[in-house]
């Protein structure tokens, strides 16, 4: 297991490709994925096996029952959320060690409470006003190898590049 650079949130995801290829990210980048209950799937789901699963046995993840639980676990961290209403990018913003990274549901997004109330810390990845949205795995990853880009780039966190330990 790793310690993990930084933190992924996924509150109330609902399709299991989604959370694999994101867990398959979260692994290949040293980030750790956080999953709020209720998950619209079981973490054994076929789905979520050929999306990534495999991965998993070396991912570094938690199942918390609650929004509560998840920020109590991470007290003291900076946190991003991510949402198509910020029109803050999330190139604007200086990602640091233990950063969280949070991503809603794929029917909804965040709630608006939460986006409200966290105005100050909410990013989004542009994009033409005609697509309702993007895709769940694509911003996580997206933004994550921003994050760890940006960690390179200062030389607080380096990525091994070359034969891999999981095959």
């Amino acid at each position: 297991m790793y310690d993990p650079v930084l933190h992924i949130v996924l509150l109330e995801p609902e399709i299991p490709p989604n959370t694999g290829n994101i867990g398959r990210t979260c692994v290949a980048t040293g980030i750790k994925l956080w999953l709020v209950e209720p998950l619209g799937f079981q973490v054994d789901d076929a789905a979520l096996k050929r999306a990534g699963m495999d991965y998993w046995q070396y991912l570094n993840w938690q199942v918390v029952p609650n929004w509560n639980a998840l920020t109590k676990s991470l007290k003291g961290n900076r946190w991003w959320y991510l949402t198509k209403t910020s029109a803050a990018p999330y190139t604007s913003v200086t990602f640091e060690k233990e950063d969280v990274l949070v991503f809603g549901r794929e029917s909804a997004g965040l709630p608006r409470e939460l986006v409200a109330a966290n105005e100050k810390t909410a990013i989004s990845v542009p994009m033409r006003t005609d697509v309702r949205s993007l895709n769940l795995a694509s911003t996580a990853s997206v933004v994550a190898y921003e994050a760890v880009r940006q960690l390179t780039v200062r030389g607080e966190y380096s990525l091994p590049i070359g034969e891999s330990p999981i095959g």
